[in-house]
């Protein structure tokens, strides 16, 4: 069994990783039109690749 510590890390990284699927497949093409709010979407999409890789060093890093 994973400590909560691992367990709350691995929990993250799937919130972060369904919020870069909306944003990929729902916000930007809702954006259409409005290139203030695609740029803030774009941005964040970058951020949140970013979250992800450096949550799955810490999932690695925990769950050994």
């Amino acid at each position: 069994m994973q400590s909560n510590h691992a367990y709350n890390l691995m929990k993250q990284y799937v919130q972060e990783h369904k919020s870069l699927w909306r944003i990929k497949r729902d916000y930007i093409k809702d954006a259409k039109g409005h290139p203030d709010a695609i740029a803030f979407w774009k941005k964040m999409q970058v951020e949140k690749e970013k979250h992800l890789a450096e949550l799955q060093k810490l999932v690695a890093k925990y769950t050994k």
